[in-house]
């Protein structure tokens, strides 16, 4: 029916080409392109379907305006570096193909999350007739959905909503991050942010913290409110809403080891002069620490990713919970990958499914939650990330 090019060879870029795999009505031919080959053809060799693969510079739009007329795919799934959106987007404009990915657009220079810069394509996707689909993972993507759902079925306004995430998993290294590390302490570092009354209120980072009581077993933790990018189109798309919030946990591990390289300059994203050379010490630091996509088989326990939502239904209050729980080692067996890497490539490949189906139509650029959730909720239960929903 379809030809997807899948552009990243991490842990998620593993997930999407097994979950693509597993939909031949859909997804008919596959290509895993990314700037190692070798990567590439690792997965490839995993998966019981015929997946091409190529290498290709994701910075270089030339480069991969030649791969896209080459292989010719309907959509690009977009699983490289938040760097890299914008001359994807640039490159699917010039050779006229869908395009979507699960996290937004970060200049290399600057840890600032804004959907600005994408958003400002929308003109540019609409013109060409074609689709752009952001933040199709699970932290922005399901949570975004979650919330259309909770609007669409259960409230009438919704006033408050608190995005919560836990790791409660559990990989016996000293200190690794479960996505791509650069990524993940660039964005744990920045400044929290939250929404209040139409305001943007600053915080310190990791500043504010509260414990949260898990379902299912996994119990209290201790989260920290962060700035998160849905936060942002989710109070753009539902202006009603009066405080929008995110939080995540973190082991005292993690944020000892986290503090430490902060005190000694390794977590900055500047460049350094090193021995005549110009080095940024978190790069630095990236390849010195394990690849996520290597924790896999370390992995036990699980996660859980929710929605807390206050508001009113039918004139009372209503506070509503929904979430999903995913087993790291169950995922590992499935294929191959830790369950915080599962958690995005399933998302972005039913965003995928939706899109290639006329499910999600449209012309421009799109967020996850301007949508009917439906559909996206029941793709869910079947492809490995079942929610649970409660009132409170």
């Amino acid at each position: 029916m379809a030809r997807v090019m899948i552009i990243g060879a991490g842990g998620v870029g593993q997930v999407v080409a097994h979950k693509c795999a597993q939909v031949p009505e859909v997804f008919t031919d596959i290509m895993l392109a990314s700037r190692t080959r070798s990567k590439c053809d690792k997965i490839a060799a995993g998966i019981d379907r015929h997946i091409e693969t190529a290498q290709v510079d994701a910075d270089n739009v030339p480069e991969l305006v030649a791969l896209i007329n080459t292989f010719k795919p309907d959509l690009i799934i977009n699983v490289a570096l938040p760097y890299q959106d914008l001359h994807i987007m640039d490159a699917c404009l010039e050779t006229g193909v869908h395009y979507l990915d699960t996290a937004n657009y970060e200049p290399l220079d600057e840890a600032r999350f804004c959907y600005k810069w994408q958003w400002d394509y929308h003109e540019r996707f609409k013109a060409k007739g074609l689709m752009a689909l952001l933040g199709s993972g699970f932290d922005p993507g399901v949570t975004n959905v979650f919330t259309a759902w909770a609007k669409k079925h259960h409230f009438d306004r919704i006033d408050t909503l608190d995005i919560i995430d836990c790791n409660a998993g559990d990989h016996g290294q000293p200190f690794a991050t479960n996505f791509n590390p650069e990524i993940n302490i660039r964005e744990i570092t920045q400044k929290g942010r939250y929404y209040e009354a139409g305001k943007w209120v600053e915080t310190e980072p990791m500043a504010l913290s509260k414990d949260f009581d898990f379902p299912e077993g996994i119990g209290p933790k201790k989260i920290f409110l962060l700035y998160h990018e849905e936060l942002e189109s989710l109070t753009h798309h539902f202006p009603e809403i009066k405080q929008a919030r995110f939080w995540m946990t973190f082991s005292e591990a993690y944020l000892t080891h986290l503090k430490v390289l902060e005190n000694v300059g390794m977590t900055r994203i500047d460049p350094v002069l090193y021995e005549g050379k110009e080095i940024v010490p978190l790069q630095f630091l990236k390849a010195l620490l394990p690849d996520p996509a290597s924790l896999g088989p370390l992995t036990k326990g699980r996660t859980c990713i929710g929605c807390l939502v206050k508001g009113e239904k039918d004139g009372a209050e209503k506070t509503y919970y929904i979430y999903n729980i995913c087993d790291h080692e169950e995922v590992y067996k499935e294929v191959g990958s830790q369950g915080v890497s599962y958690t995005t490539g399933v998302p972005a490949m039913i965003g995928a499914l939706l899109m290639l189906t006329k499910k999600w139509t449209g012309k421009g650029v799109f967020n996850m939650e301007e949508f009917d959730p439906d559909p996206f909720m029941e793709r869910l239960n079947i492809h490995g990330l079942p929610w649970k929903e409660t009132i409170l």
